[in-house]
């Protein structure tokens, strides 16, 4: 089965959600967002994942590049292609699909709980989250999920979003926090202490993110 992995060249990394989604069958081809001439179309493909980004949907500069993924993800809904978003990905599909998105007053960065009636989503523990944007649910959507200061999953038809990180393993964020130590410093937070945590919860993690993966399939794929 083929699947389109929508990320940045950089960032390209699906961790626990693509090793999952592997066992499950699925091969993929990345579609890097700073090259869409370079995307296939969508003939022949069961399933599309767009990952997050430390973009902003609504940056001027990066604005042909949102149009450019928009268009994928509103021509795969259509043809009722499963779509799994996250964090980015999820407000890419807010933005798509008649939602918004905006700046958050608070960020969310670290391990946090997602309220869900849905086992799969609520999980055992919290998932990890780095956001500093919010989504507002599309009007025809479902509202799956929810933290203190974010919705964090919905679903319409055969498309999901999802704001917090499934997909965190360790070198995920080992990677982010290196790269993000400013961000981190200005919000309090040690990055050695994170990574710290991450390696206590990522065996759990990883079970709830393969958990997580065969709801969506089973749901949606």
């Amino acid at each position: 089965m083929r699947a389109l992995l929508v990320a940045n060249g950089y960032d390209a990394d699906p961790g626990y959600v693509g090793e999952h989604l592997r066992n499950a069958g699925y091969a993929f081809a990345e579609c890097h967002r700073e090259r869409p001439g370079d995307w296939p179309t969508l003939d022949g493909v069961d399933l599309v994942v767009s990952l997050g980004s430390d973009w902003s949907v609504y940056w001027e500069h990066v604005q042909q590049w949102v149009t450019s993924e928009s268009a994928l993800l509103q021509a795969a809904h259509d043809r009722g292609v499963p779509i799994l978003g996250i964090c980015f990905g999820a407000q890419m599909l807010a933005h798509t699909l008649g939602g918004s998105v905006a700046r958050a007053p608070e960020p969310e960065v670290g391990w946090w709980n997602v309220d869900s009636a849905l086992p799969a989503l609520a999980g055992d523990g919290p998932w990890f989250q780095w956001h500093s944007d919010r989504f507002v649910v599309p009007p025809d959507a479902v509202r799956l999920g929810r933290s203190d200061r974010a919705e964090q999953a919905f679903r319409m038809g055969r498309t999901v979003g999802l704001q917090f990180h499934p997909e965190v393993n360790e070198s995920i964020v080992t990677r982010w926090s290196t790269g993000g130590a400013d961000e981190l410093e200005r919000l309090g937070i040690v990055p050695d202490e994170l990574r710290q945590r991450t390696r206590g919860e990522v065996g759990r993690s990883r079970l709830a993110c393969g958990r997580l993966v065969d709801w969506f399939l089973g749901e949606v794929g």
